[in-house]
């Protein structure tokens, strides 16, 4: 259903914003002596709720309904609501009941419900469109893999999130964080404010040189509902910025698996050599539950999923939320990565500040460090990433396409006449489709795509990978998303955490990067480097008229 069109179904729906609020803060008390709030509660926190009897699935459901029913004509972040969730739920609080009764314990996302990007299958009555009106009505064979792991976890599948339309690869002048099913959506912590849009990303935008908003990660409506509490955690995807954009101007945890870790089978495609399919979440501690539950071999994504299953650990990446996980790591910065817009603002004296927290909790800060060739890596031309991916988009969304048991298009051709006979719901004339135009005349993976994905392999490996070994680094440390192309093009992990606000409360991230299957390390830097620093804090979305 469109995502001003979501029904009112509980007895809260009736309720004004602000008492919605007040009353969402009460509705549980006191677990296990603690003031508890569902607001901004954790993975952890809801588990203890449901295990005290304080709290439902049901209850927890109906909440975020009626969340999103009254926030989401201001942000336009929910594209659907899953009109099984409430049975879901009822289905979780009796599997959770009937483990009590056997003295069993359930995993830590049972009963969780859980936002997926609009690009991520679901095999129920859910949509899968990546935001555009050309696949509406479209139905997949079976669950992406991600989902059909999050069901097999007791997840509740709440939704799904709205995105800058095919990742901005539509389009040059495509705005960020629009599409045409959702509209605009906005950021919860700024009036205007805007929460990430294209994704392809920063690749194509660069590109076209247009003076639109700054390129970002697609992945916005994920992030935005996580961080307006519209639900626990969210899943997004990225192939260049995608993840890691969002949850940086959104105040969120946003977690990019090493590519081949989780399963693309499912998803929407424009590069399998780039995406990678991760949480976005409130507290790196559900970003890490989310990804134990994720993480695996898929047979229908077997190359990549076999080559990256060596990294997982046994016993999963909880183990590593240590509080001490900084003791002996060396962090590197490099400077030039630090985008333009921090310049001169409250971000660059914040973020000289959480260094020397990092060196306090006993990391090894090596700074003003540079990557060999950094602004070729950083130009989508002259790395090759840009034609890389208009020709890989064409090749794997046919393929997508042609597996769909029903659908309106089954061609990237087809998707370009559907979008100029529906000019208007498409917003044609305004936003255009010259990109692609451009990837429907390509003609496959052919002898110059092949060369600029070997110039961006060696790129990665005379450069980011050179420096991370010569200088015995655990992770590399930015500002931002900066990084967000020198972890993309060579399938890199990171995570972004949030670091503070700006003066217009506009909120800013710090990224960890580091080599291929080196989560692990990441958890334990991101994770001491939230508990020491506490820096995210709730949106005050309170009177509508604020924006």
């Amino acid at each position: 259903m469109p995502a001003d069109d979501i029904p009112s179904k509980s007895l809260l729906a009736s309720l004004p914003l602000i008492s919605l609020l007040f009353f969402s803060s009460t509705l549980v008390t006191t677990v296990t002596g603690s003031d508890f709030t569902i607001i901004d509660a954790t993975v952890a926190d809801i588990q203890i709720a449901f295990n005290h009897g304080k709290l439902t699935s049901r209850q927890l459901v109906d909440f975020y309904l009626n969340r999103i029913e009254t926030l989401n004509p201001l942000l336009r972040s929910v594209l659907e609501v899953n009109p099984d969730a409430r049975d879901q739920a009822d289905e979780a609080d009796r599997q959770r009941e009937e483990a009590r009764r056997d003295v069993r314990s359930v995993g830590e996302l049972h009963g969780v419900p859980v936002l997926l990007k609009d690009s991520i299958a679901t095999k129920d009555k859910l949509n899968t469109t990546a935001g555009s009106y050309a696949l509406l009505g479209s139905v997949v064979p079976r669950d992406a893999g991600v989902v059909e792991r999050l069901r097999n976890a007791g997840a509740v599948i709440l939704g799904k999130t709205s995105l800058t339309e095919w990742y901005g690869i539509r389009s040059s002048l495509i705005p960020n964080w629009w599409c045409a099913r959702a509209g605009q959506s906005m950021n919860p912590y700024v009036k205007g404010g805007e929460p990430c849009g294209s994704s392809s990303g920063s690749a194509i935008s660069v590109a076209a040189n247009t003076d639109l908003n700054p390129p970002c990660g697609s992945s916005s409506g994920s992030a935005i509902s996580v961080a307006a509490n519209m639900v626990t955690v969210s899943l997004g995807t990225e192939t260049d910025g995608s993840l890691i954009c969002p949850a940086d101007y959104n105040s969120v945890v946003g977690l990019k698996p090493t590519v081949g870790l989780t399963s693309r089978a499912g998803v929407i495609p424009i590069s399998p050599r780039q995406e990678t399919i991760g949480p976005i979440c409130r507290t790196v501690s559900d970003a890490v539950y989310v990804l134990d539950a994720i993480v695996g071999f898929d047979p229908r994504d077997q190359e990549a999923t076999k080559a990256a299953s060596k990294f997982i650990p046994r016993g999963g990446y909880k183990q590593f939320l240590n509080k001490d996980g900084l003791g002996g790591k060396r962090l590197g910065i490099v400077r030039n990565l630090i985008l333009d817009i921090y310049n001169k603002s409250a971000a660059m004296p914040a973020f000289e500040q959480h260094l020397n927290t990092l060196r306090q909790r006993g990391a090894t800060v090596v700074d003003n460090l540079e990557i060999d060739n950094i602004d070729v890596i950083l130009d989508p031309i002259q790395s090759g990433e840009l034609m890389a991916l208009l020709a890989e988009f064409k090749v794997y969304v046919n393929e997508y396409l042609k597996e769909l048991t029903k659908s309106p298009v089954t061609s990237l051709a087809d998707i370009i006449a559907f979008n100029s006979d529906n000019s208007d719901w498409e917003k044609l004339k305004e936003y255009g489709q010259d990109q692609f135009i451009v990837s429907e005349m390509t003609t496959g993976i052919g002898e110059q795509e092949l060369k600029a994905m070997e110039n961006m392999k060696k790129l990665s490996e005379q450069g980011f990978e050179k420096l991370m070994k010569e200088k015995k680094l655990d992770a590399l440390v930015t500002l931002g998303w900066g990084s967000s192309s020198v972890l993309a093009i060579g399938g890199y992990p990171a995570i972004s955490v949030p670091a503070g606000y700006q003066s217009n409360g506009m909120p800013f991230g710090i990224c960890f990067g580091g080599l291929k299957g080196t989560e692990p390390k990441l958890i334990e830097i991101a994770y001491t480097f939230e508990q020491a620093t506490k820096a995210r804090r709730v949106p005050q979305i309170l009177i509508p008229s604020t924006y």
